[in-house]
């Protein structure tokens, strides 16, 4: 087994809530150069053994899918590929032809590969699309509000059909163990304020530390004021990795998290409650495109009782068993899929 404190995602950096999906997407020159692979080359499969089962449970009765070609893309970090592995296994037990497309490098690769129609169905982010697909300056804070937008305006203006979310949301976090955060009373980040400043100690990585959707926003959301409630050396800045191992060893009695990361369980760590919404949504959802959706109505059926069960605490420890456990993406979603019974 890994060791859980210096574990890392495949692409940690790809799984910012917005760096790295802006990283992703603002480069226009290496936007141009994929746009180009993509065009002129097409993309590879990544291959692997995709698993065929029974369709079981609320699948049992889905029409059967004999002759459909689907390609099922995904970009290149943990939690993308065990989604999509999830879509291919149903896929192919439904009688689907699949084609792997997934570990695709960036966002901006493989938003464009689904655009250039190479792509039929792959996971994204609400507030992925919103913030940087989209270029909207501002989050919508209620998840529902912003999964319709989105929603509604893919499909008009890019013919992508955004089938049920997931309560699952991969956004910026802050963390404490288990035991400090008994010890402390603390469960959500309003709890914060009742603190006493000596006990309000952070690990931070340097760019949420001065984004201006990051830390001191987000205290001031919270009602407490850098430099004063929060005393400078109070806050120490790690590498994005680092901060897990460090809050789970006391370095800091609240560390920078990404939600849905697998290290989360692993080392015990809790996430305190966003009570004031003051962090993006991004929910994961099925993106299909239209065509596929309309030709075969019934992948609806096959993935949006999937999407319902999944939550940041399953997302969570489904990460942490590849990231963590060792174990590969596909194993981890046909092993998800049975002990949820949807197939057999």
């Amino acid at each position: 087994m890994t060791d859980p404190t210096t574990a890392t995602t495949k692409n940690s950096a790809d799984r910012r809530p917005l760096s790295s999906r802006l990283s992703g997407i603002g480069a226009g020159l290496l936007t141009l150069v994929i746009l180009a692979s993509v065009s002129a080359c097409g993309l590879g499969t990544s291959g692997g053994y995709i698993p065929s089962a029974r369709l079981a449970g609320r699948l049992a009765d889905v029409p059967r899918m004999d002759g459909a070609h689907i390609s099922v893309g995904s970009k290149n970090f943990t939690e993308q590929l065990v989604l999509a592995k999830m879509v291919e296994i149903l896929l192919k037990s439904a009688g689907a032809t699949v084609e792997d497309l997934t570990n695709i490098p960036g966002s901006a690769s493989a938003r464009q590969a689904q655009l250039a129609g190479q792509v039929d169905v792959e996971w994204e982010y609400t507030g992925t699309a919103w913030l940087t697909y989209m270029a909207q300056p501002k989050p919508i804070r209620d998840p529902h509000d912003q999964y319709v937008a989105v929603r509604d305006k893919d499909l008009k203006e890019n013919q992508l059909v955004w089938t049920d979310p997931s309560p699952m949301n991969d956004t910026y976090g802050l963390a404490a163990t288990e035991a400090t955060a008994k010890k402390l009373g603390v469960e959500k980040l309003s709890d914060l304020k009742k603190l006493p400043v000596k006990q309000r100690t952070f690990c931070l990585e340097d760019e949420f530390a001065s984004r201006s959707d990051g830390f001191q926003p987000m205290l001031k959301a919270y009602g407490l004021k850098y430099g004063v409630d929060v005393p400078k050396k109070n806050v120490k800045i790690f590498d994005a990795g680092a901060i897990y191992s460090a809050t789970a060893k006391g370095v800091c009695n609240f560390g920078e998290v990404y939600t849905t990361d697998g290290r989360i369980a692993a080392l015990h760590l809790s996430v305190l409650a966003d009570d004031n919404r003051f962090f993006p949504v991004y929910n994961g959802c099925a993106v299909w495109r239209q065509e596929v959706v309309e030709k075969y109505p019934q992948t609806r059926k096959l993935v949006d009782p999937l999407a319902a069960k999944l939550t940041d605490k399953t997302m969570t420890e489904l990460n942490g068993k590849v990231d963590v456990g060792g174990q590969t993406p596909t194993k981890v979603a046909e092993d998800w899929l049975r002990s949820e019974g949807f197939i057999r």
